[in-house]
């Protein structure tokens, strides 16, 4: 979803300012032809979920161009704070045909484009606003996982230039993002994992936002405007077949024997190490569920099982203070409880259920040491 900027397009893309900048009030033949391209998914994070853009075809007067919003600059100061932080700005860029064509091939990604069957009137009004959105300010904007992207700044200036919103999500509205985001990370293990435990309530919200380049393909087949399809029929420009990438250890088997390993060895230094690692990503979740604008990353209940005061509990463990030590991984066992409960009906349910089993065999130990023995008279 997500286009880093082709380092190739600086520039060309002054030349193509230039002429965009002549070109504003350059009236499109009736030859011309604005269609939507959707980009197929890649291996990189980046290219998880495929891309949107616009083209604008017409030949009478030698523009074939792909108005692209994903793009982002890497030289960004503090360019990771930003992006986490959730203020990161994007902004759209435009390139040839051509090259933009050359950068999926070489990637190896299918490429789709579906025509708009819409009035030369609009066609020309929807061509102006794109060229008025790339000569002006409201290029940039702060990106949002599912609010504001590459697919819904498509979705925005389309549904602008037909006076309504017109398109609109056709399927999927009754299960979750968190369920629609889940096949798009098949052969990325640990990055579903990831995002099952960093992301909160939010994306257990039913999808109801067009947010992914294929549901707004997906919609697009299904949408009519003035009585008739808003698109034609999706057309094949590039076929590639998606491999899914194999890894030695980014799979359920490395992540299922390292949970296997803290439960068999019953270990004290074991068990103190896995509670500390959970307790960093606790405070990691709650810093930023505060710190970012991102509000997919806030209200996450996941801190019931990654929680903060398993830290405590860990002090209290190494101080001896067996009363205290007791009491906080009784308190931990009744988070899991609920944590297990509130999750029953969550698509990340089964994915994070070997790591609650862990946790429960690592607190019950600890408090089962701990425990105040009573003692018997005889």
């Amino acid at each position: 979803m997500k286009n880093v900027i082709f380092k190739k397009t600086l520039f060309p893309l002054l030349l193509l300012l230039s002429f965009i900048g002549f070109s504003q009030n350059l009236p499109l033949s009736k030859d011309a032809k604005i269609s939507v391209i959707t980009c197929g998914l890649g291996n990189e994070t980046y290219s998880y979920f495929g891309h949107t853009a616009i083209r604008v075809a017409d030949p009478a007067n030698n523009i074939d161009l792909v108005y692209n919003y994903g793009a982002f600059d890497f030289r960004t100061p503090n360019f990771v704070a930003k992006f986490a932080k959730g203020d990161l700005q994007y902004f759209v860029v435009v390139h040839p045909f051509v090259d933009f064509m050359n950068e999926y091939n070489y990637e190896q990604r299918s490429v789709f484009e579906q025509e708009l069957i819409i009035p030369q009137d609009l066609k020309q009004k929807l061509f102006d606003n794109l060229n008025t959105t790339l000569l002006s300010e409201d290029r940039f904007y702060t990106y949002k996982f599912i609010d504001k992207n590459c697919t819904s700044m498509v979705v925005d200036i389309i549904n602008k230039t037909l006076n309504g919103k017109i398109i609109t999500k056709k399927g999927n509205t009754d299960i979750t993002y968190r369920s629609i985001l889940f096949p798009y990370f098949d052969g990325h293990f640990y990055d579903k994992l990831g995002t099952s435990i960093i992301f909160g309530t939010k994306v257990d919200q039913l999808g109801t936002k067009i947010f992914l380049p294929f549901e707004l393909k997906n919609s697009l087949d299904k949408t009519i405007f003035q009585g008739h399809p808003l698109a034609t029929k999706s057309e094949t420009l590039l076929s590639f077949e998606k491999e899914t990438p194999t890894s030695w250890w980014n799979n359920v088997y490395t992540y299922l024997f390292i949970l296997g390993f803290v439960v068999l060895a019953q270990n004290k230094i074991v068990d103190k190490i896995y509670l500390f690692i959970l307790s960093l990503m606790g405070f990691f979740f709650v810093v930023v569920g505060f710190y970012s604008f991102h509000h997919e990353l806030a209200m996450n209940y996941n801190v019931l099982l990654f929680s903060p005061l398993l830290l405590i509990l860990i002090v209290f463990s190494i101080t001896k203070n067996k009363r205290w030590t007791y009491r906080f991984a009784v308190l931990h066992l009744l988070f899991l409880v609920v944590y297990t409960l509130f999750l029953l009906n969550k698509a990340h349910l089964f994915i994070v259920l070997p790591m609650i089993i862990t946790s429960g065999f690592v607190l019950v130990r600890v408090a089962l040491r701990n425990k105040k023995r009573i003692p018997i008279i005889i």
